[in-house]
């Protein structure tokens, strides 16, 4: 199954600049980023090498797509239109709901949709929430999220951001929540880690992630730094076959302080499974024979990222049947 990521938000929450963050740490991988209209998203000039119809060729080998106003209809024709992606981006309107747009996503054959990643306006989020006409959407925007990008939050006092997050609490319950600066994340933060035979050589990184209804300590405004300096990854192997469905809901445990883990392994039988998961939300699938992920000669392990110093290392090797492996760093 091909990695599908939604990107939702209200107008101006940022999702565009993440959208570009993502292309400009694609460090080799084959994003396809898809769109409605090429009017409604600011590729970065500088990424853009070619057009071609309703496709942008962009910089390392990514593309943008437009598929015009039937999602699902263009996102069936795709493979037929550009050469196979490592990981779709689908970046949907300021109005749009995130969640209906993963189920449409879900319809598609080889296509599933890996997550729902939201971006909030750290200063305007609970007053558009508040608002008569648009409040309705921009709460359910933060209800489909397994991922919550809290943007600008250099904008608002220490304190503010201390209650925004409790709010956010109820507002987005199943979501990872992540503090950003101009949407400044690791771009392994929103799509993950690549199955294939890259894995063993994935670039450190991670996300200060905020586990599901922990209100964090009031954090300091300052100017930001390298997302890099404040991430971690751990590298694990299975020690032997493990059952995968399990596997999964273990590594959903907040206690791990994990925001995303992907990686393959292989059950009782020896057959491969993607395992997979965002914040709360888990996802096992069949390895598609004939993918990297299916290969026998590929070692089963497992990409684990978090926020460095919260990363729970001793929960994590707990976890049984697995085992660390060095992680090389970027």
């Amino acid at each position: 199954m091909l990695s599908t990521v939604v990107v939702g938000g209200y107008l101006g929450a940022g999702k565009t600049t993440l959208v570009n963050r993502m292309l400009r740490g694609a460090a080799g991988r084959r994003i396809a980023v898809v769109v409605n209209d090429f009017g409604e998203i600011g590729i970065d000039a500088d990424l853009i090498e070619s057009r071609d119809g309703d496709v942008l060729n962009l910089a390392g080998g990514c593309v943008c797509c437009a598929v015009g106003s039937d999602l699902v209809a263009g996102l069936m024709a795709l493979p037929g239109r550009i050469a196979p992606p490592d990981v779709v981006l689908i970046e949907t309107s300021g109005v749009a709901l995130p969640g209906a747009v993963a189920r449409a996503v879900r319809l598609v054959p080889g296509l599933d949709a890996d997550g729902v990643v939201v971006v909030a306006d750290a200063e305007t989020i609970r007053t558009r929430a508040d608002d008569p006409w648009v409040g309705d959407t921009v709460r359910q925007q933060l209800a489909d999220a397994d991922l919550l990008v809290l943007n600008k939050t250099d904008l608002i006092a220490p304190e503010a951001l201390g209650a925004l997050h409790a709010w956010l609490a109820e507002a987005a319950p199943r979501a990872v929540r992540l503090d950003a600066v101009d949407a400044d994340v690791p771009p392994d933060a929103v799509i993950g880690a690549v199955i294939g035979t890259r894995l063993g050589a994935w670039p450190g990184a991670g996300l200060d992630a905020v586990a599901p209804h922990r209100t964090p300590a009031p954090t300091r405004i300052a100017p930001p730094r390298p997302a890099a300096a404040d991430y971690e990854t751990r590298l694990v192997a299975p020690a032997g076959p493990l059952d995968p469905q399990a596997l999964a809901r273990q590594l959903a445990d907040p206690a791990l302080g994990l925001l995303r883990a992907k990686g393959v392994v292989r059950d009782a039988e020896g057959a491969a499974w993607v395992v997979q998961a965002v914040g709360a939300r888990v996802r096992v699938t069949p390895a598609v024979p004939g993918t990297p992920a299916a290969d026998p000669a590929l070692p089963s392990r497992l990409v684990l990222i978090g926020r460095r110093g919260a990363l729970d290392a001793a929960a994590i090797h707990a976890v049984p049947g697995l085992r660390p492996l060095d992680v090389p760093r970027g």
